[in-house]
């Protein structure tokens, strides 16, 4: 709700400059030839990333098959790293088209890979709209970074 209500900024947070000086600010923990993994500053659960094209595209249609191929590697390798790290006991990953299906940033595609355990949406979610993430966001960046270097 945070980045919902928020103002929106000028420029896409999901079209990267090509130096990779910002990447620690931006939580970029890598980055391919076609896309490009990054943290989302506002999880739903620790290690909750997204993996996006480079290109500033809507959908799915619209990728070519180069992008498509990668971008399926680089799920494929984060629902490794987040099983690894994490031990996690699930993994929901999933896409967003357009506003109507919950696309916060409806303009770049980007799909999100949320670690899940078993119990782990508690009354806070249900009551209060709220999460509780026990672990900072620059710490959990930190430890997962090592694993895309």
């Amino acid at each position: 709700m945070e980045y919902i209500l928020a103002p929106k900024p000028d420029a896409c947070v999901f079209c990267l400059p090509p130096t990779e000086e910002e990447d620690g600010d931006r939580l970029i923990l890598s980055r391919g030839r076609f896309s490009f993994v990054i943290m989302n500053k506002y999880p739903y659960n620790n290690g909750h990333i997204m993996v996006c094209p480079y290109r500033h595209v809507m959908d799915l249609a619209e990728l070519s098959r180069e992008e498509s191929t990668e971008i399926m590697d680089q799920l494929k390798r984060c629902t490794g790293v987040l099983r690894e790290h994490f031990r996690c006991e699930g993994l929901n990953i999933g896409l967003n088209i357009g506003q109507a299906a919950g696309a916060g940033i409806r303009e770049h595609l980007h799909f999100h890979l949320v670690p899940r355990w078993n119990g782990d949406s508690s009354f806070m979610a249900v009551f209060d709209d709220t999460r509780t993430i026990p672990e900072h966001l620059r710490q959990t960046y930190t430890a997962l970074r090592r694993y895309f270097v």
